[in-house]
């Protein structure tokens, strides 16, 4: 599948990484346009569901996303009433973040539209080389490769 983009494939893995995810969030996020949500706020909701109320550092590390980041994440669905945050039962300085029952149904209408998306993408690229793409990511995602890879 060639295209005006693939004169020549970048050298830098980061650079690519980034263009590649740019790319499928404008396509995932103009699927998921009629239920309002991005692709990365139906992400962040989907670890929310999988965790059932994780702590914000829990979450945070599940995403791979700083806490700055995740609290600037979360406000937006936290205002439109889809998640709450409370205060752990076992640590006072630690905070929950949890779905509501408005979260839980805008998750729903989103998965479906997401699951056109992903239907799409395997269409287009192939479901043998979608599902080797997901494993290759998941390992570059995993502590083990940051450990591996070493902190600068």
């Amino acid at each position: 599948m060639a295209t005006s983009n693939t004169k020549k494939p970048l050298a830098c893995n980061s650079g690519a990484l980034r263009k590649a995810t740019r790319r499928l969030a404008q396509l995932y996020d103009a699927t998921l346009a009629p239920c309002g949500l991005s692709s990365g706020q139906r992400s962040l909701l989907v670890h929310i569901e999988r965790a059932g109320s994780p702590s914000m550092t829990e979450l945070a590390h599940s995403l791979v996303l700083d806490r700055s980041a995740l609290a600037r994440n979360i406000k937006p669905l936290e205002r439109d009433g889809f998640l709450m945050q409370r205060p752990d039962s076992d640590d006072g300085r630690s905070r929950r973040v949890a779905l509501t029952t408005a979260g839980r149904a805008k998750l729903a209408e989103a998965n479906r539209l997401w699951r056109k998306a992903q239907s799409r993408f395997e269409h287009v690229y192939g479901e043998e080389r979608a599902a080797a793409l997901r494993a290759a990511l998941s390992e570059i995602y995993s502590d083990e490769f940051l450990e591996a890879f070493g902190q600068p």
